[in-house]
């Protein structure tokens, strides 16, 4: 039976990210955390590779392809010396556009997605705000209907690829209260009104800027309208899916990362005249960390079979993200100590890896919320039963 994460194809495609990664990407990395941003150029040069627009379907700009092959370049960045946070911020479009793309809206998809993904534009998502995150039916943006035009007021925070982005997709309230008076809007960057704040200071994911938008009283066409009004909470919830699958992958892949980066300096660092690995304490560490890591991968792309199988796997996805960020957050820890000082230091490729992990169990949903939400899709609650 052949292994789908094999295909020759798929062979090729990780072999070539990985060399991209290695040319384009490694050697900066660093100075773009210095930056606190990568540069625009960077979309483009991924985009005529042909790696920007894995995922989606090539009658829309992409590059055709599913989330298998998206988890597979995820995987070799991160391998050849990514990180997290460059996936983040490269591929903002995963979380900007998927909604445009579902509405079939020709307009729009020519106007927003096929530029994107030619990595002519950067969108971002907006649906978190300064008073809530998770809890999206409770989003306050609100959106009068002013003749041929949408008068928007309100702000949205945490917004990855805010300070760079050319557009946000943004979810708004245009009804009354709860998930049904939601919608999302296509919201151009320089519209009156529209004011972007300086790049938040961060713990982690230092080349991706991040930024809080406010809205007050800007006009934006009803054209821009995605879907139906009513729609954008339904249309927010079902990409929640695949973002919580990409940052299981992330959390998988990075510690798988930090364990290869632990287990070279293990062979190499000696102490009282030996290398470190020949420790027991050491050794039995990276088993551990192996353990967890093979986890956390098996789970996770059982699931990402099942999506690309045109399931909807809600609950699994839960349990692979949180499963994924558990192993993340417990191997990148102990790289750091069998590093030692040296892990400590901003020069450490693990360091980044160590600050960078600590997002991954807030973003696409809390552990606690992820939690909550498979115990009631899984039957653990009064509701009844699975």
């Amino acid at each position: 039976m052949t292994d789908v994460w094999l295909t020759p194809e798929r062979v090729a495609l990780r072999d070539a990210v990985t060399r991209f990664t290695t040319k384009h990407i490694a050697p900066h990395l660093s100075q773009w955390e210095d930056d606190g941003a990568i540069p625009r150029e960077l979309h483009r040069t991924m985009a005529e590779s042909g790696y920007l627009g894995v995922g989606f379907a090539e009658e829309v700009g992409g590059s055709g392809g599913d989330i298998i092959d998206v988890s597979i370049v995820a995987e070799a960045i991160i391998q050849a010396g990514g990180s997290s946070g460059l996936i983040a911020c490269l591929f903002t479009h995963g979380i900007a556009i998927p909604h445009i793309v579902a509405s079939g809206n020709t307009d729009l998809i020519d106007r927003y997605a096929r530029p994107t993904l030619a990595g002519e534009l950067i969108g971002s998502l907006g649906v978190t705000e300064p008073g809530g995150g998770s809890d999206v039916a409770a989003v306050r943006t609100r959106a009068v209907r002013d003749g041929d035009h949408y008068l928007v007021t309100g702000s949205k925070m945490f917004i990855t690829s805010g300070v760079r982005s050319d557009f946000v997709t943004t979810l708004v309230r245009t009804g009354g209260d709860g998930h049904d008076g939601l919608s999302l809007l296509v919201i151009d960057k320089g519209l009156p009104g529209f004011s972007v704040s300086q790049p938040l200071r961060k713990m982690g994911w230092h080349c991706s800027d991040t930024a809080e938008l406010t809205f007050d009283n800007t006009p934006v066409p009803a054209t821009q309208l995605v879907g139906g009004e009513g729609d954008g909470f339904v249309a927010v919830m079902r990409q929640f899916v695949n973002e919580r699958i990409n940052l299981a992958v992330h959390g998988y892949a990075v510690a798988q990362r930090a364990l290869d980066l632990a287990t070279d300096y293990a062979r190499t660092r000696e102490t009282f005249g030996r290398p470190i690995i020949d420790r027991q304490a050491i050794r039995h560490k990276l088993v551990r960390m192996h353990r967890r890591v093979a986890e956390a991968r098996a789970l996770t792309r059982s699931v990402i079979e099942r999506a690309a199988a045109g399931e909807e796997p809600i609950a699994d996805a839960c349990l692979a993200k949180n499963s994924a960020v558990e192993a993340c957050d417990y191997v990148v820890d102990e790289a750091v100590q069998i590093f030692g000082g040296a892990g400590y230091l901003r020069e450490s490729e693990v360091e980044r890896h160590y600050r960078d992990s600590r997002i991954l169990g807030i973003g696409g949903g809390t552990n606690e919320i992820l939690d909550d939400l498979a115990a009631k899709l899984l039957g653990y609650s009064s509701g009844g039963k699975r």
